[in-house]
């Protein structure tokens, strides 16, 4: 098994193919932490072990007060807790019986197993088989209060792996005193807490903003507490659950790196505190604030699953351990590995003014490019001819579509296309059906004023007759009419997070039961449809998370569709998160978010990362874009599963600063299909100027041995444009090289392609690579 314990040393390694994690207990009761390592096989010693070192002024547990070399506030824990010691952050607080906020759990037994066990009512990683992954679980107790907690943790036999949870349980039966059978609040339940021996360490964080989501921030680890969190009620457009600790000179192929992922989608915490001794304490899980779980006597409470990933080669590793791990066992259903489809959306199209004949329309230029979904958005149902009203009331706006969503599912499905619909399920205006006939099913205080936000309130998930509500509304309209696809929406942040069915002492588990609520609802809905296409959204990607990918395989990776803006967005995003899960679509110009003008084949290069597809109106275009589309839609159908479901490269990122001798910022990845049989390369220049240098790429991820046909495929806009030239442009400046040249995956790899920038390429190259 891939879990073992020592009796000699007492403790515990569990081994991924290129780690080693160690679990040490002392003096049978302390749970101490051994290192995060490269993989070790021989540990029959503790040579290699943190040693005890008598530090000034570190106070000793009573019971071992002749050891004046043992204190928790110098020793790397495996769950430290606060008030006994140790004077950084703990990984657990509670309020007990006596006021006290004081805990200390001891070891007390384990058990190791084949397989995985699921979380009651929270999202999480899976086996298919109980082969892939072996568990542990490292009971504790608080001999005291008689809270016990046990610590699991599955490790992938096959991936660089290791997933933690935290269950927690008022056993206070066993208690004396004051504490027995007394109710406890928990404050702080970490998922997972580990300490570093040293902080010579860059954290990596997603950050940033709506239509600026999840960019790469690095800096490196300092003395004192660098944490992000999110208090929005969402994994957000700020932060992403997700950190991660590299070398200071990791690159993309080279170094250790640690990755840190929290599945869940709501409030949370991650961060790294860094001590007086320049260890490193890193913790991820729910937020405490707005967080109080009253625990009664006899009751469990279990937190989310952290996924935490190695890599000895690199960022890259780590990112493609992730995305297999998350396509394979993650996401669920049909659409698991289904290739996902090209999609129109009519959003910036026509906003909230339509009618069927206007949908139709741009239907019948979709079907004549090759597209191959229809997404009916916003304002299809209630009064919606704005975003003021109607949110709750799930019925056809009959004004508009006058032959209901029947007419619109059949007119596309006879123009051979599938039908998507938004819905925005969470949410009720003030000015609708619903809230007039519930205007307590919304979060809320009674005492204070209700904040809107986009002129609209959360529904109160955490209330099963919402749920229950939510879930026979969504089906009565999901079975009404053929529908394939759904975009499904959130677009406010929480406020007022009380419930109007909670009683005072229970109001800190609103925001926690909010997402139980939500992952029931998620469940009912998916698993009665499991035809249907689920993609999540959030004003964008304020919730890419990958508990989402427990139900939904895609989400809309942000509201901001200008290429140039998505290359740090999707870059930044693919660190953790597939391919197949990022909806990636081409829009007007000037952009919408952005006002910026890019070539079409630019738009079309950036947006064919993940799954494909337009936000415009293919009416409005000229004859040249119309054919470039179609062209576009023709390619991506051929690369669209090694780039869906391919292994990705990035060869320059957004966030690699150019060299001072270089007058041009660019970006470029390949993806490459598992096989190896077909590759992707594409070059982005962000910002190019006059007569640069000349760019060498060395591809990644090749069959060395075997040799490539590559074709760069010509931009018909671009041609168009050129035609008009006052001189002839010769056919050859159309690519960097000759047409389908043949060479070897090790050259392509080893001494790389020379891509010169001309204005020809439209500010973009791409490549496909075929394995003859």
């Amino acid at each position: 098994m891939s879990i073992q314990f020592n009796k000699n040393t007492n403790s515990f390694l569990l081994n991924t193919p290129s780690s080693s994690y160690i679990i040490r207990i002392y003096d049978n009761r302390y749970v101490l932490h051994g290192g995060w390592i490269s993989r070790i096989d021989d540990w029959d010693d503790d040579i290699c072990s943190m040693p005890l070192i008598d530090r000034a002024f570190a106070p000793v547990p009573e019971e071992l007060h002749g050891k004046a070399d043992f204190s928790l506030n110098s020793l790397q824990q495996e769950f430290p807790t606060n008030g006994r010691s140790d004077f950084r952050i703990g990984a657990f607080e509670a309020l007990c019986a006596d006021g006290t906020t004081i805990s200390e759990f001891f070891y007390e037994s384990h058990k190791i197993y084949k397989g995985k066990t699921p979380i009651k009512g929270l999202p999480a990683t899976y086996t298919k088989k109980d082969s892939e992954a072996d568990s542990l679980e490292l009971n504790l107790k608080d001999p005291v209060t008689g809270i016990s907690v046990t610590l699991i943790y599955t490790v992938w036999n096959d991936r660089d792996v290791i997933c933690r949870r935290t269950v927690v349980k008022n056993d206070s039966v066993s208690a004396e005193g004051i504490y027995k059978n007394q109710s406890v609040t928990l404050r702080r339940v970490m998922s997972a807490s580990l300490d570093f021996m040293t902080s010579r360490y860059k954290m990596l964080q997603l950050s940033g903003a709506h239509a600026r989501e999840r960019h790469a921030i690095w800096r490196p680890l300092v003395p004192g507490i660098q944490s992000i969190e999110s208090r929005r009620g969402t994994s957000s457009h700020q932060q992403n659950p997700f950190i991660a600790l590299a070398d200071y000179n990791a690159t993309e192929t080279t170094g250790e790196v640690f990755g840190f992922n929290l599945v869940y989608s709501g409030n949370f915490t991650a961060g790294v505190e860094v001590d007086q001794f320049n260890m490193s304490r890193v913790q991820i899980g729910l937020d405490p604030y707005n967080f109080n779980w009253k625990l009664d006597a006899g009751e469990t409470f279990e937190s989310p699953e952290v996924v935490m990933v190695y890599s000895n080669k690199g960022l890259g590793q780590l990112s493609r351990t992730y995305h297999d791990l998350y396509r394979d066992n993650m996401c669920r259903g049909e659409w698991q590995y289904k290739e996902r489809p090209i999609v129109i959306n009519n959003w910036e199209a026509t906003y909230f003014s339509f009618n069927a004949e206007k949908l139709f329309k741009l239907a019948d230029k979709a079907k004549e490019e090759g597209i191959e979904l229809f997404v009916l958005d916003d304002g299809w149902f209630g009064k919606r001819d704005d975003d003021r009203s109607s949110l709750g009331d799930w019925y056809v706006n009959t004004k508009k579509l006058t032959g209901g969503l029947e007419e619109i599912a059949d007119g596309i499905h006879k123009r051979g296309m599938k039908f998507g619909l938004w819905f925005e399920p969470e949410m009720i205006s003030p000015d609708s059906d619903l809230y007039r006939a519930h205007s307590d099913w919304c979060l809320h205080v009674d005492s204070r004023s209700r904040t809107l936000g986009r002129h609209q309130l959360v529904l109160d998930l955490s209330r099963d007759e919402v749920v229950d509500y939510l879930t026979e509304t969504l089906s009565k309209i999901l079975s009404s009419v053929a529908i394939d696809y759904v975009k499904w929406d959130f677009n406010r942040s929480q406020t007022e997070v009380a419930s109007g069915s909670a009683s005072p002492e229970n109001q800190g588990k609103t925001s926690h039961k909010y997402y139980l609520g939500l992952y029931r609802l998620l469940e009912n809905v998916t698993s009665r449809f499991p035809h249907v296409l689920f993609e999540s959204c959030s004003g964008g990607g304020g919730r890419f998370d990958p508990a989402f990918l427990y139900y939904m395989p895609q989400c809309w990776t942000s509201d901001n569709t200008d290429g140039l803006s998505r290359l740090a967005i999707q870059g930044g995003t693919s660190i953790a998160y597939p391919s197949s899960a990022m909806s990636c679509h081409v829009s007007a110009v000037p952009n919408h978010q952005t006002g910026r003008i890019t070539m079409l084949s630019e738009r079309g290069h950036c947006a064919m990362a993940g799954s494909f597809g337009y936000e415009l109106d293919l009416n409005k275009l000229s004859q040249p874009e119309l054919q470039e589309i179609k062209e576009q839609v023709e390619l991506y159908k051929k690369i669209r599963h090694t780039v869906q479901f391919g292994d990705l490269y990035r060869l320059r990122t957004p966030w690699d600063e150019p060299s001072p001798a270089e007058s041009t910022d660019y970006t470029a990845w390949n993806l490459v299909s598992k096989d190896k049989k077909q590759a992707v390369l594409t070059v982005v220049w962000k910002f190019p100027e006059g007569n640069p240098e000349t760019q060498l790429v060395k591809l990644a991820g090749l069959d060395p041995k075997a040799k490539y046909r590559l074709t760069c495929y010509k931009s018909a806009t671009i041609r168009a444009m050129l035609a008009d030239f006052p001189f002839p442009i010769p056919e050859s400046e159309f690519a960097p090289f000759p047409a389908d040249v043949t060479t070897s995956g090790e050259k392509l790899m080893n001494a790389g392609l020379f891509i010169p920038y001309k204005p020809q390429y439209g500010g973009s190259v791409q490549i496909v690579l075929e394995r003859l």
